[in-house]
């Protein structure tokens, strides 16, 4: 099995029936989490009892990123076989979930590797480049022989945006379009139609909508994103699969 399913593809806050950023990432056994927001943790272990996982990755610390991340390791901390799982994250993430419960140590359920920087996962090699947020924040490349796969779940207008993305298969970026942030002197968000622009100077193949402002008409953000991408623009939905392939 090949394939990325959504787990969650809001942005701030989950609307009803949906949940924030998360994306499991399946390639032939090995299962490796981009991102665990607000809600996903439910829809993750309907796909992974027990937390069945061989990687987590966490872009940064905002709590729609990260939050479901210490359920995770509740789970593993009092119903885990003490195997320690890889955690792929900026610093700031552990210093946050810290907070929640200081008395109990991630370290102890969790592998960490600090991003930025590049590692090898499993199938994959990693790539983590930071890209301009409120907080350290990475963009995460997933690499090897047969395909590539990219995901940005936050991030202001750069030119790694282009690199992080380059000839990737899938690039999932982050559609915010919230309003005013276009206006703002730095920029910390996307808009959909900058999407669409990153990623056809990325030369992706397939692009991914996601991290979508409450309230948002996804329909029209995909819309927008067309006006700056050809390629086949996909709407992150919960539940959705898309396979890993180049057919």
């Amino acid at each position: 099995m090949r394939q990325v399913t959504v787990l969650g593809s809001c942005g701030a806050y989950p609307e009803p029936g949906r949940a924030c950023s998360g994306f499991l990432v399946e390639w032939d056994g090995f299962r490796l989490v981009l991102d665990l927001g607000y809600a996903t943790l439910p829809r993750l272990l309907s796909h992974c009892p027990d937390g069945a996982l061989d990687a987590v990755v966490i872009t940064h610390e905002h709590p729609d990123h990260c939050i479901d991340l210490h359920g995770l390791f509740r789970m593993r901390l009092y119903g885990g076989d003490g195997t320690k799982l890889p955690l792929y994250c900026t610093p700031g993430v552990l210093t946050r979930l810290s907070g929640l419960e200081p008395e109990a140590d991630l370290r102890s359920v969790f592998d960490i590797h600090e991003l930025p920087g590049a590692h090898r996962v499993g199938p994959f090699e990693l790539t983590g480049v930071l890209l301009p947020h409120y907080v350290p924040n990475v963009g995460v490349r997933l690499q090897n022989h047969q395909i590539t796969l990219a995901y940005t779940g936050d991030t202001g207008p750069d030119s790694l945006l282009a690199e992080l993305g380059r000839d990737s298969d899938l690039y999932i970026v982050e559609a915010t379009d919230r309003k005013g942030e276009p206006q703002q002197p730095q920029r910390n968000l996307l808009t959909a139609e900058e999407a669409g622009h990153w990623a056809t100077l990325a030369g992706a193949r397939k692009l991914m909508l996601t991290h979508f402002w409450p309230g948002n008409d996804r329909d029209a953000s995909a819309t927008a994103a067309r006006k700056t991408f050809d390629g086949e623009v996909l709407i992150a939905d919960e539940g959705l699969v898309v396979p890993l392939d180049r057919t």
